[in-house]
């Protein structure tokens, strides 16, 4: 029996069906906004995905200004597949990328504050989070 091997691509851009795939297992509301979220991953600064086979099951994007700041707007991991070190392995490629960048920034659910400061992210001090968000799951 041969063993498929977890795959890492650099700007990569999935399909419509795998994009789906991937945001609907993790019940992200963007997966019911297909065309945007296509041309989000289009045109992000960087995107690294992970795939099983020929399905995706990782996908980590980059918005930068191409110098100085760059923000990590979707770091997600098919539901199936977590807790292997996927995340980690995704998140290590970006910040390998950027490593010479003034800031890095991500957004984390509450849920995964621990993971990110893992990967050596720390809260910001004197900040907010804010946003207008019309995902309409939170």
């Amino acid at each position: 029996m041969k063993t498929v091997e977890i795959e890492i691509k650099h700007d990569f851009h999935p399909n419509q069906d795998q994009l789906f795939e991937l945001y609907n297992a993790n019940k992200w509301s963007s997966a019911k906004k297909l065309d945007q979220l296509e041309k989000a991953i289009q045109n992000s600064h960087f995107v690294v995905t992970a795939f099983h086979g020929e399905k995706l099951i990782g996908l980590a994007n980059a918005i930068s200004d191409g110098h100085l700041v760059v923000y990590f707007p979707h770091l997600l991991v098919h539901p199936k597949y977590q807790k292997r070190g996927i995340g980690k392995q995704l998140m290590q490629v970006m910040l390998d990328k950027y490593q010479d960048f003034h800031q890095k920034m991500i957004v984390a659910d509450d849920n995964a504050v621990d993971f990110y400061e893992s990967v050596g992210f720390a809260k910001a001090k004197n900040t907010t989070s804010m946003w207008i968000y019309t995902g309409g799951d939170h």
